[in-house]
């Protein structure tokens, strides 16, 4: 999209990835958001436009997400909106609404609680009602079909897999705020047992907890609450059929597609954070992408280390802000995705300040 005004990353945190978190969605945003208005030394009120992402899938009870705005503070009462969907939608509609002038300053959000059910059965329930749903196809079985089409299409190995893995987990050691961490060598990886064949355990991410929170504002204010703005260049998103067969599994159109909308130079990208949920997500993602040797992936670790639904694309965004912002890289893409086998995903620029 053309931006009529640039747009900066102020300030963002984070919580770690938890295997079950013993307390409410509101208070893990609760945090976050008091870490960014002592931070930015911003009160409530001055905030002009708040939107999280969430899912009442994972909560099981209606509206659960009206809970959520006790966590940025709900009197005096806020503006704000919300998307069923990964934090990183939530960050999309902000920098629209930045877009249109009359306010400056976006409070965006994304958090889940994945721990208290059971994703293999929960998330059937959102694909398909009269194909998929009755088959009870999930998420993992669909990650090893996409795997499967990779490997019968000459485009991955199970050491590929692996290989991706292996990065991930040590990556993962130096992040704090990972969940799985842990340096593995491709061999070990591939002496564990089939899960749901070809893909293993390890392939897939942990059930996690987390939220993650960030200011966004356009130019003058950006500069003026913080040192080093990370500005975003451009962010889109696109989407694919639901029906997994009329789509090819070992490609991903909608990311080629965004990409292009957006200009993107992978040449360009000195660092991807990108949203592998499974392992072969990737080699999918780094085709469409077109993403180079020169373009480190994952530094943080990736979802493969902690997935917390509806705030992991988000959490992508934040990663490789911060890595933008501490000097590790100038220019870098975040992605978010959702839905089963890449379905919908979006791309978002970021540039460090000149």
């Amino acid at each position: 999209m053309t931006l009529a005004e640039d747009i900066a990353i102020v300030a963002f945190a984070q919580t770690p990835s938890y295997r079950s978190y013993p307390d409410t969605e509101p208070s893990l945003i609760m945090g976050l958001v008091n870490q960014i208005l002592e931070e930015t030394k911003l009160d409530r009120h001055q905030i002009d436009f708040t939107i999280a992402g969430s899912s009442d899938y994972l909560s099981g009870s209606p509206f659960s997400f009206i809970a959520n705005v006790d966590g940025f503070g709900a009197w005096p009462p806020v503006y704000e909106s919300h998307v069923e969907m990964d934090g990183a939608w939530a960050l999309f509609e902000a920098f629209v609404r930045l877009q249109m002038g009359d306010i400056d300053i976006a409070l965006v959000a994304g958090s889940g609680k994945s721990s208290p059910g059971t994703p293999r059965e929960i998330f059937p329930l959102q694909t398909d009602p009269y194909v998929h749903a009755p088959l009870g196809l999930d998420p993992v079985s669909v990650a090893a079909l996409q795997a499967c089409a990779l490997i019968h299409a000459g485009k991955a190995t199970e050491r590929d897999f692996a290989e991706v893995v292996s990065r991930s987990r040590r990556d993962g050691l130096s992040n704090p705020y990972a969940q799985v961490a842990k340096d593995v060598s491709v061999e070990t990886l591939l002496k564990e047992p089939y899960y749901a064949s070809p893909l293993r355990e390890h392939d897939l991410p942990p059930i996690s907890d987390g939220a993650s929170v960030m200011l966004i504002a356009r130019a003058k204010r950006a500069r003026e609450l913080c040192e080093k703005p990370v500005w975003i260049r451009g962010v889109d998103h696109r989407i694919e059929s639901h029906h997994l067969g009329l789509r090819d599994l070992t490609d991903s159109p909608s990311s080629r597609i965004a990409a292009r909308h957006l200009g993107l130079d992978a040449g360009s990208l000195d660092m991807a954070e990108l949203c592998v949920r499974y392992s072969p997500e990737e080699m999918v993602l780094r085709g469409a992408l077109e993403l180079g040797e020169n373009t480190k992936i994952n530094p943080s670790g990736g979802p493969l280390c902690g997935h917390p639904v509806m705030a992991t694309g988000l959490t992508r965004v934040i990663e490789l802000a911060r890595r933008i912002r501490g000097g590790e890289a100038g220019r870098g893409l975040a992605h978010a995705t959702s839905g089963p086998a890449l379905q919908q995903n979006l791309l978002c620029i970021l540039e460090g300040d000149s």
